[in-house]
C-alpha cells in the first residue's frame, strides 16, 4: 500500500531528482563558472558518492512513499560511469513509472543504445545556442554544438523522446530564440524555455538578466501561430503551447516571472546523498549517514516522510524578501537542476 505523503501546504511528494554526479565536462556561467570551478576544483570523491545499491534501496522507499516519477541528473550524469545499470535498476522498481535523464548531449550519442537498452525512452538536452562561435563560448570549454547535434541524433535514431532545455539570458543568447526553435521544430523536438534563475551564488544573476516568458513569446509569435495547451497533471512545470501547424510544441519554465511553488511536488537528492526540497535551498538533511549506519527501511522511510512533512519551501513567492536576507543558496552543479 503506497502512502501518500504532503507537505505543510499540502504538496504531495511524487518527483525525485536524484544527482548522480557533481562533476561537468562544460563550465557554463550559470551552473559552474570557470572562474570558480577550475582545474584545482574538489570535487567528490568516489567514495562520498552513493553507490547504485544504496540509491536503489533509496528509490525504492520513495516509490513506497508515492513517488512515480525519477529524473537522474547531474553535473552531466554521462559522466558517472556505468550510468545504464542504475536506469535499469530504477527502471524495475515498483511504483516508478517514468524515469528520465537531463544531459548537456555529449556523451548521449555513445551511450544511447545502453540507455534505451536499459528502458529509458526520455531524455532532455541542454542547449543553449546553436551557432557554433556563441556554443563554444556559452559552455566555457570551447565545445562545438555539432557534438550534441550528434548525440541527438543518435538519440532520436534509437526512439527516445527528446526535449530541448534552452536557458535564455538577455545580452547574451536571445537572438538563438528563433534560430533553436526553428531546429527543433523540423526535428519533432519539444523546445523549453527556461527563464534565468538566481540558483546558487556564482552565476552573477540579476532581473536585468531574465527574459521572462511572454516577451519569449511574443518574438515566437512573429514568425509562429501558438496556442496554449491544457497542463497534462497536478506539479507539471512547463507551461505548453502548440504550434499551430503542427503538433509539435514549446514550453516555458517561468520560475521568475510566473511562479509554480505552490503545485511543487519535487524532491532533491544529491549525489553525496543529502535531500533538499527546493532547488533554491540553503541546506539539506544527510540521508547517507543513516543508510551507511545500518538504518531499517523503516527508519529510512520515517526520515524521507519527515522531511517532506517538515516542508514550507516557496523561494520563488518569495524571491525578492529572500534575496534581501543573503542566505546562501547549493549550488546547481551539486544538486541537479
Amino acid at each position: 500500500m503506497k502512502e501518500a505523503v504532503t507537505d505543510r501546504f499540502g504538496r504531495p511528494m511524487q518527483d525525485l531528482r536524484i544527482s548522480v554526479t557533481d562533476r561537468c565536462q562544460f563550465r557554463c556561467s550559470y551552473c559552474m563558472p570557470k572562474e570558480i570551478f577550475g582545474t584545482d576544483y574538489a570535487f567528490l570523491p568516489k567514495q562520498e558518492l552513493l553507490s547504485f545499491d544504496e540509491l536503489e534501496k533509496v528509490v525504492k522507499i520513495f516509490a513506497e512513499k508515492g513517488v512515480k516519477k525519477v529524473r537522474i541528473t547531474g553535473g552531466e550524469p554521462l559522466m558517472r560511469p556505468g550510468l545504464p545499470e542504475l536506469v535499469r535498476r530504477i527502471y524495475a522498481i515498483d511504483g516508478i513509472g517514468d524515469v528520465g535523464l537531463t544531459t548537456n548531449g555529449v556523451l548521449l550519442g555513445h551511450y544511447a543504445k545502453e540507455l534505451f537498452e536499459a528502458g529509458l525512452t526520455r531524455v532532455n538536452v541542454s542547449l543553449d545556442a546553436i551557432d557554433e562561435e556563441l556554443f563554444r563560448k556559452m559552455n566555457g570549454q570551447g565545445v562545438p554544438p555539432q557534438k550534441v547535434f550528434r548525440g541527438i541524433e543518435t538519440a532520436l535514431a534509437f526512439g527516445f523522446q527528446v526535449k530541448v532545455n534552452m536557458v535564455v539570458q538577455r545580452g547574451v543568447n536571445e537572438q538563438e530564440i528563433l534560430p533553436l526553435a526553428r531546429y527543433c521544430k523540423e526535428k519533432g523536438i519539444t523546445l523549453r524555455f527556461i527563464e534565468f534563475m538566481d540558483v546558487g551564488n556564482d552565476n552573477a544573476w540579476s532581473y536585468e538578466r531574465v527574459i521572462p516568458k511572454t516577451e519569449i513569446l511574443n518574438i515566437l509569435s512573429e514568425k509562429y501561430e501558438l496556442a496554449p495547451v491544457e497542463k497534462d497533471y497536478f506539479g507539471e512545470v512547463a507551461r505548453r503551447y502548440k504550434y499551430g501547424d503542427s503538433q509539435e510544441q514549446v514550453g516555458f519554465i517561468t520560475s521568475v516571472s510566473e511562479s509554480f511553488c505552490s503545485s511543487c511536488t519535487r524532491i532533491r537528492l544529491s549525489s553525496d546523498g543529502k535531500l533538499f526540497n527546493c532547488l533554491f535551498a540553503s541546506e539539506g538533511r544527510d540521508l547517507k549517514q543513516l543508510l551507511r549506519e545500518g538504518a531499517s527501511e523503516q527508519e529510512l522511510g520515517d526520515f524521507i516522510t519527515g522531511n517532506w512533512r517538515d516542508r514550507d519551501d516557496r523561494y520563488s513567492d518569495e524571491r525578492w524578501e529572500q534575496r534581501k536576507s543573503g542566505k546562501k543558496k547549493i549550488n546547481m552543479s551539486y544538486i541537479g537542476g
